[in-house]
């Protein structure tokens, strides 16, 4: 692997943990109300708990991301399938049609839906070498 490739790598595997520390934080503080907007109606827990929970869960990835470089592929994996298993939750928004974060319309809530995939790709390739 080239030189600046690595480092655009470490770059984005960087702010992507600090990325997800951040939005972690929300969670568990300011965005909790809109967080649950995002809980599908199906899922067996209360929704502040769902959010709460995923809010740990960033901000433990968002961590490792930043201080395991040793880790990283590991890592990346498993911030790749946290962001698949969430996706279920943004489509439930936009299935319910429900206003969180400014996505007060459903063309706003479905072009939400095509950033979670870059999320996947960006936890994978940041975190691989080559």
């Amino acid at each position: 692997m080239t030189q600046k490739r690595h480092v655009a790598r470490t770059i984005a595997r960087i702010v992507l943990g600090v990325a997800l520390v951040g939005a972690g934080i929300t969670h568990l503080t300011v965005a909790r109300k809109d967080f649950q907007a995002q809980v599908p109606d199906w899922v067996p827990f209360d929704k502040d708990t769902v959010v709460l929970a995923s809010g740990v869960a960033e901000i433990a990835l968002g961590t490792a991301l930043t201080v395991l470089p040793k880790q990283q592929k590991a890592v990346g994996t498993v911030a790749a399938l946290f962001f698949t298993a969430i996706f279920p939750g943004n489509i439930s928004q936009w299935v319910n049609g429900r206003d969180a974060f400014g996505l007060d319309n459903d063309r706003k809530r479905a072009a939400r839906l095509v950033f979670q995939p870059l999320l996947v790709a960006w936890a994978i390739w940041s975190t691989r070498r080559g």
